[in-house]
């Protein structure tokens, strides 16, 4: 017998063995009305009551879907509404600039787009053949009464398409499949120890790489979701505390924003001895290891992925071996990559990149043939960053790719050296990532100024740099040189450029 692995799958568990047990606990402050707590039963309702309207509409199996939109209960019911009867959801960043999310509808051929109240300007600036507003359209996406009509499922369908931004300036969307998110999900809620007595806070905002799948992970074993819409550190030990939060996904960003407000926090430390807190985008310095296992109590997890592997490769978590050493030496080993996940294979090759063999990996970019040929060369998926591979564990020493990982946010170089390059002041740039202890790298222009323009300062680069991209792709420091390092062929020699910042450091990342 062969059964259709798909994503609706774990709804279905859910809304059958605990369909009276509170599902999602919504944000309560947000510019839409909050759904408040609804029960597993009522979360299968609303997804099929989705699914309903999408038939009515006329959307197709296989029709794009895209929402824009911070973390709420819409967007977690989205993932089922949409996914779970066929057609395709595509979660993107709301954080984008308004150019950024037109390509991105555009290029997907979304025919419906869902956008969060507080960005209802979208309205205005983006064509689509049927927009919404969540909040003020939900009768139109959640109240139909009717029976969706059925899906037979296909797992090699693509489930959603999750655009990166990669080392092009423009972004690629990731296909992922039905068995993609299902198998990374299954895997990824085994190794963290994903139970029925879970609850889970949604630090991670969902758009990202499908919340690293925990919107499935969660759902199919019966955890509570917490939903947090504005990331605040005061404010997720609040949370911690008063929903009983047992563990979280997180970019090294938001582990220093919970340590920092712990600070000023009055009381026993939340979640002490019970948090598990699972951080990937950059490896944490070692001491934030230390910090959040002593001061904070969270046992500490680190993954390493790629949007394009769903993204589960590898996972560090603190192992029998090493009961007997000191805590700085466990906070050491957490803090390489990690050991590969159930059905992941690894190497590296002979020029120092990581590559990986999964069933996570993406089917392909969408309408992005030769990418996807260059990024599955072999029958591996070449993840474009360098490190080694040494008992049994990964260890990211350096990045191939020029993508600056901030706050946990990929970000081009290229991209970033467009917008800059548009202004008639510059010259020559080279944008690249220093560390930085809050936001692990920090996006550092080099710049050459045109002598023969009217010369700019730094303020004015960057206020010119938002008006062509999202604020946390724009520099937040920027130097004027004389010249930049190249190569006799004209290449940009970015390794040179960034030797004087990384000083004193063993690897090229942060």
């Amino acid at each position: 017998m062969l059964f259709p692995l798909t994503v609706r799958d774990f709804l279905d568990r859910a809304v059958t063995v605990y369909p009276d047990r509170v599902a999602v606990i919504d944000e309560p402050d947000q510019p839409a009305a909050s759904w408040g707590e609804i029960t597993y039963a009522e979360l299968g309702r609303r997804a099929k009551a989705q699914a309903a309207a999408l038939d009515e509409m006329g959307v197709p199996v296989g029709g794009r879907v895209a929402i824009v939109s911070h973390n709420s209960a819409r967007m977690l019911t989205s993932f089922y509404g949409v996914s779970g009867w066929g057609r395709v959801l595509v979660p993107i960043n709301f954080r984008l600039a308004v150019a950024e999310i037109r390509y991105i509808v555009e290029h997907s051929g979304a025919q419906v787009l869902m956008i969060d109240p507080e960005l209802r300007h979208l309205v205005d600036e983006i064509e689509c053949e049927r927009i919404f507003v969540l909040g003020e359209d939900d009768d139109a996406i959640w109240g139909s009464t009717a029976e969706p009509q059925p899906w037979e499922g296909d797992e090699n369908a693509t489930a959603t398409i999750n655009y990166t931004s990669g080392t092009t300036a423009r972004p690629k969307g990731v296909q992922l499949t039905h068995r993609n998110n299902w198998l990374n999900a299954t895997v990824f809620g085994w190794q963290a120890s994903v139970s029925d007595r879970d609850v889970y806070l949604h630090t991670l905002p969902m758009f990202h790489a499908n919340g690293w799948g925990h919107p499935f992970t969660a759902t199919g074993m019966g955890a509570q979701h917490v939903i947090i819409r504005k990331i605040d550190g005061t404010e997720i030990l609040r949370r911690i505390q008063r929903h009983g939060v047992t563990y979280l996904c997180a970019a090294p960003a938001v582990v220093t924003a919970a340590l920092d407000a712990l600070k000023t926090w009055e009381g026993d430390v939340p979640g002490r001895d019970r948090v598990r807190i699972i951080v990937a985008g950059a490896p944490p310095p070692t001491r934030t290891i230390e910090r959040v296992r002593e001061e904070l109590g969270w046992e500490f997890i680190q993954i390493y992925g790629l949007t394009e592997t769903s993204p589960l490769l590898t996972m560090s978590r603190m192992r029998a071996e090493w009961d007997d050493l000191d805590p700085h030496q466990q906070a050491v080993n957490l803090g390489r990559a990690g050991a590969p996940a159930i059905g992941v294979r690894m190497m590296v090759d002979d020029q120092g990149e990581v590559l990986a063999q999964s069933n996570h990996n993406l089917a392909s970019y969408w309408d992005n043939p030769e990418a996807t040929a260059d990024a599955q060369a072999g029958n591996w998926f070449h993840t474009g960053d360098g490190g080694t591979f040494e008992d049994g564990y990964i260890t990211i020493a350096d990045r191939k790719k020029d993508v600056i990982i901030t706050g946990g946010e990929n970000v081009s170089s290229i991209e970033v050296e467009d917008a800059l390059m548009s202004h008639p002041s510059v010259r020559e740039v080279a944008v690249i990532g220093i560390p930085d202890e809050k936001w692990g790298e920090l996006i550092t222009a080099l710049i050459v100024l045109d002598p023969d323009e009217k010369p700019a300062d730094e303020a004015t680069l960057i206020a010119h740099c938002r008006q062509h991209l999202a604020g946390y792709k724009c520099p937040k420091r920027i130097e004027f040189r004389d010249e930049l390092a190249r190569t006799a062929t004209g290449k940009l020699q970015k390794f040179k450029l960034r030797q004087e910042f990384w000083k004193g450091t063993d690897r090229q990342i942060n």
